[in-house]
């Protein structure tokens, strides 16, 4: 028997962009414009008019996740939903109103909320006038954001995070063209990763003026990738500590110790492309860490020495100091190009406990997407997701080994309640315990949401034979 801690939370995530729709919103985020001017970049054409309906659907959704044991729900709150002026954080009404009502259907449900406040979805007004997260401005527009979020529902919301995954905004918007604008610029990433951890902190420093209760905590949300070397040899061993240093503790560091990583520093600094900070604002960021921390682990980081020197002439990437490398024999998501590797959820947790303070925290995103799961319904329309509950269940058992060695995980939230739509991906992999027919908006508990129910009563299960 797998067993966790009383009180470990079982829980499910998604966003607000990849759930509610457009429906109502005043203004448009990046993706919002990015689908308005380029619908050919989306998987099959789909964009987020819809997305999974909720904005209209959300009392019968939640009712879907109490069903599946969702006992706590991480979504976020969109800035252009909520915001009717970016400069001076003046609100829309109806934005209020909605998340309003959102909040108080959770906790109708006995779903605990845990809201997040920035999930890829920037404004693209502010990347139009400012250059987004290069900007320091932006910086203080978000800050005025999150207050206003804190002043109104932080009355009934007592878990907050200030990102969902920055790396991800750092690699795709401006390192590597997954999401738009599609800078490709190494000394910008770097600029960028520095102003959001920067976003963080002030974030944390202001929520802990207005929220006051004891059991109210923010975190940061960070998609942690261990990076495994290829091989023992010195050269593989040292791609691996700057890929751990770049892909991992730029964040983490930062976020839970209140510093940038020596090492990671010496090498911008060499390299010519050390951000711009002043001393108050990296005092800021020293004063003000986390209180607990979210880790979205799907696969590992795998790495070996790349095939020319970084001291070629070359424009500045991070990955001039690394290669990804595919393991031999792997296990793999086929549909999304991902290794399954679950020891890493063991690691992760002993890397808290031992180098963060062993600081709370619990994983905010882990699950498996499929592509063309309509393959695996049966006749009564029930998806037969086992492949889900046993990639649940692998993941789980390592996490357990982590706790039982003394690591703080305090919950486990699967990817997602809900099929949800997936930035340029649209829907091409479903990952939820509900699954979502999006021509015709009928969401139905597929098979591992019966499990996840029964692992939450049980706070365990028992492994294959």
């Amino acid at each position: 028997m797998v067993e966790f801690p009383e009180g470990f939370v079982w829980g499910a995530a998604t966003s607000g962009p990849q759930t509610e729709g457009n429906f109502h919103k005043q203004h448009q985020n990046v993706f919002d414009y990015w689908f308005a001017t380029e619908p050919e970049q989306f998987d099959a054409g789909v964009g987020p008019d819809t997305a999974s309906n909720f904005y209209n659907d959300y009392d019968h959704d939640l009712a879907l996740m109490a069903q599946a044991g969702v006992q706590g729900l991480r979504t976020s709150i969109q800035w252009t939903r909520l915001i009717d002026d970016f400069e001076t954080a003046s609100l829309n009404a109806d934005g209020v109103a909605f998340y309003n009502h959102v909040i108080d259907s959770m906790l109708a449900h006995h779903i605990t909320p845990y809201i997040n406040l920035h999930h890829f979805d920037l404004p693209v007004a502010l990347y139009d006038k400012y250059h987004g997260w290069e900007s320091k401005h932006v910086v203080e527009l978000f800050v005025k954001f999150a207050e206003q979020c804190f002043k109104l529902f932080g009355d009934r919301v007592d878990h907050w995070y200030t990102f969902n995954e920055p790396k991800v905004v750092v690699d795709g918007q401006y390192l590597y063209g997954w999401h738009y604008p599609q800078v490709i610029n190494g000394p910008k990433a770097v600029q960028v990763a520095y102003n959001m951890n920067l976003a963080s902190a002030k974030t944390v420093a202001r929520f802990h003026e207005l929220c006051v209760r004891p059991e109210q905590q923010i975190g940061i949300i960070l998609n942690l990738t261990p990076a495994y070397a290829a091989s023992d040899d010195p050269a593989d061993l040292a791609a691996a500590e700057f890929a751990e240093l770049w892909s991992n503790n730029l964040f983490l560091d930062p976020a839970v110790l209140g510093h940038f990583p020596e090492k990671l520093v010496e090498r911008l600094t060499m390299d010519g492309v050390l951000w711009d900070a002043t001393p108050t604002e990296l005092a800021i960021i020293a004063a003000n860490p986390v209180d607990c921390l979210g880790v979205n682990y799907y696969h590992p980081f795998r790495v070996q020495r790349p095939d020319i020197s970084p001291k070629s002439l070359q424009p500045w990437m991070p990955d001039i100091y690394f290669k990804e490398y595919d393991m031999p024999g792997r296990m793999m998501n086929v549909d999304r190009g991902w290794e399954i590797y679950p020891q890493a959820m063991t690691d992760i947790a002993r890397n808290i406990q031992k180098n963060y303070g062993n600081i709370p925290w619990m994983i905010s995103e882990n699950g498996m997407g499929v592509a063309g799961e309509e393959r695996f319904l049966d006749k009564q329309g029930v998806v037969q997701d086992d492949y889900r509950i046993d990639f649940m269940k692998e993941h789980l058992t390592a996490l357990a080994k982590g706790i039982a060695a003394g690591s703080n995980c305090q919950g486990y939230f699967v990817w997602s309640g809900i099929d949800c739509w997936s930035w340029n991906h649209a829907y091409h992999n479903r990952y939820g315990l509900i699954r979502n027919d999006i021509h015709t908006q009928t969401k139905t508990l597929k098979k591992s949401a019966k499990w996840f129910a029964e692992l939450g009563n049980g706070m365990g299960f028992e492994l294959n034979k």
